[in-house]
């Protein structure tokens, strides 16, 4: 019977009846599919879980493994940030004391081989406390200082101590190496006492010195950030990159450009250069713009050597505009052409030249208007309260100490935190480097103000040079601040669309010495009470810009044309021998006594050599007359 007629047999409806069906035995045998061992099925199972097995085995024998296995970044504070415990928590020294697991016994190359997660034991007992120096907020007075070679921070101590002395600061000071030695111990080794008023704190993750570069380098980006939750630092003061370890220098960097805030690394011997930092308020550059007349290659060379000469001190090197002359001078061209700015810094991989050359089109003659116009719009700032442009003379040669200077005074009497509430701040239109020797008009010799001497042991009687504010500007070597620049376009966009014919006229106050657009400016000073910040050094042989006029040229606009018959008289300057000619006379020429670019400590040059820092309301003040 096929399957189909034994499935519905029994149904009457559906299935066909079989008369000739006849009963089944009680003894009916069974298919042999239904009786068959299940000896094969066993078998087959058994291969089929030896295959898996297998597979397994190498899947997870070649699992794809990362470079750097994943590390906890949390320290284990036990409390959240918000909370100031009553009592000082205490860290677990004999944990972070302990060596780090490891399988076998490192080689001398391999001893840095810990990846392991990130623990900060000693970090919490330093942070907590600092809700008395208003940490949690964004303005507050926390400089910190950071190191993570032991050399460096040798370095570092001096200074951080002398600013806490000043005690215009909270000053601190982290230590994020791999040395194992307490902070007792460092400090008792850099001669540190109880005067120094500096807050330490240990930002050395546990096993620090096995621990790899990479978890340093994360134990240091991760420290820096609990220290901004914590502290809120206003600036970050680091030693040389060449003299720290990699890792912090790399580490230091990015995360300080994560949170936006400034770093300075200080250069070597900064002990007996950059002192001066010690003096400056945490509550804190500039584009420089030259102006190149006729036939100044000479000057212009020498300029330009001295801007490359000077310490700059890890800061970022100011962008360089420079306005060239219709006709360019041979040995200038030559110059330019080899010009590179910045130098190229070998640990960077890439390199962006920070020089702009203007060439201006030939004219028979230039203007007043067109000349002021042409040297005030070849700058203006990207960000007005931040972006500064150092306007020069080729006649100038800069100091080396010329950017410390600046720096100085500018995060002094600009970006201080008492700074926005004085009035004489908000008039402040920029800073002079040059003390000058003449009136505006050349009329008579200027002499500087000075002031009572207030130095312990000095006679009542005694006088001593000041620096002071005066309502006059400078073409020679002066910055003006980006806002007060901005004005100045403003200004003089205003003032040259007036129609000349109805301005009375009225004699220049200003002498034909100095370029035209000086007019104007001065007008815009006197109008509005702005000043400019002028130094007044100890002595008359040393300051930070010196004026050359061996190669004196009137500026362009008050050239007085040659007969086409003369040739200019003016030799050309070979870079290669640095010889410049001292023959050059012209009528045109000012008086003035030459001094030497100061080579020392700026402190020398500072009022009091630095150690009572005068306010702008204590400077005399004088009118443009």
């Amino acid at each position: 019977m096929s399957l189909f007629g034994r499935m519905f047999a029994d149904d009457e409806e559906l299935g066909k009846k079989d008369d000739d069906r006849k009963p089944r035995p009680t003894n009916l045998q069974l298919p042999a599919w239904s009786t068959r061992k299940p000896a094969a099925w066993r078998r087959r199972r058994i291969l089929y879980g030896f295959i898996a097995c297998i597979a397994l085995y190498i899947f997870f024998k070649n699992i794809p493994v990362p470079d750097h296995p994943p590390i906890n970044l949390r320290p284990n504070y036990g409390k959240s940030p918000g909370h100031v415990p009553t009592q000082i928590f205490k860290p677990d020294t004999e944990a972070s004391a302990q060596t780090p697991p490891h399988r076998d016994k490192p080689s001398e190359a391999e001893k840095h081989y810990f990846d392991g997660p990130i623990r900060f034991y000693k970090l919490a007992a330093s942070l907590y406390p600092l809700s008395r120096l208003r940490g949690q907020v964004q303005m507050n007075k926390n400089v910190l200082f950071a190191a993570s070679d032991l050399r460096s921070a040798s370095e570092l101590i001096p200074i951080a101590c002398e600013m806490a002395n000043w005690d215009r600061n909270d000053v601190h000071f982290a230590v994020m190496g791999r040395d194992n030695l307490e902070l007792d111990e460092i400090r008792s080794v850099n001669g540190v006492d109880d005067d120094c008023k500096v807050n330490w704190h240990d930002a050395r993750p546990d096993f620090s010195p096995w621990s790899s570069n990479y978890r340093m380098d994360v134990s240091v980006g991760a420290a820096l950030g609990h220290i901004e939750t914590f502290m809120h630092p206003q600036v970050l003061i680091t030693d040389d990159s060449s003299r720290e370890d990699g890792f912090f220098t790399k580490a230091i960097r990015a995360k300080a450009a994560e949170l936006g805030k400034s770093v300075i690394e200080l250069p070597k011997d900064a002990t007996e250069k950059m002192m001066w930092i010690a003096r400056l308020d945490s509550g804190s550059l500039a584009d420089i713009l030259i102006h190149a007349p006729p036939r100044s290659s000479g000057s212009l060379i020498r300029l330009l050597r001295s801007i490359e000469a000077a310490d700059y001190f890890g800061h970022r090197r100011p962008h360089l505009t420079i306005e060239l002359p219709a006709e360019i001078d041979h040995p200038t061209k030559r110059y330019l052409e080899k010009l590179v700015w910045p130098p190229v810094d070998s640990s960077v991989s890439s390199h962006t030249s920070q020089v702009s050359l203007r060439h201006r089109i030939p004219r028979r003659t230039s203007t007043v208007e067109e000349a002021s116009i042409r040297l005030v719009e070849s700058f203006y700032p990207t960000r007005p309260a931040d972006s500064h442009v150092l306007v020069l003379s080729p006649q100038v040669e800069l100091s080396p100490v010329y950017f410390h200077f600046l720096m100085y005074h500018l995060l002094e009497y600009k970006y201080s935190s008492s700074a926005p509430l004085s009035t004489e701040v908000q008039n402040l239109m920029g800073l002079s480097l040059e003390l000058p020797t003449m009136h505006l008009n050349e009329s008579d010799m200027f002499s500087p103000p000075m002031i009572r001497s207030k130095s312990k042991g000095a006679d009542s009687n005694q006088e001593e040079p000041t620096p002071f504010l005066w309502q006059a500007p400078n073409s020679n070597a002066a910055l003006y601040f980006g806002e007060k620049w901005v004005e100045f376009h403003s200004f003089l966009t205003s003032r040259v669309s007036i129609d000349p014919a109805t301005v009375p006229s009225r004699p220049n106050l200003i002498s034909e010495s100095y370029p035209s657009w000086l007019e104007y400016i001065l007008e815009l000073m006197r109008a509005r009470g702005y000043t400019l910040l002028y130094p007044n050094y100890p002595s008359d042989r040393e300051s930070i810009a010196t004026l050359h006029y061996e190669l004196f040229h009137p500026p362009e606009e008050f050239m007085k044309p040659q007969p086409q018959t003369e040739t200019p008289n003016t030799p050309l300057l070979d870079p290669e021998t640095e010889t410049f000619p001292t023959d050059l006379s012209s009528s045109h020429r000012p008086k003035h006594a030459e001094s030497t670019p100061v080579k020392t400590k700026l402190t020398s040059l500072l009022p009091n050599r630095g150690f009572a820092v005068p306010e702008l309301p204590d400077f005399p003040l004088l009118s443009h007359e």
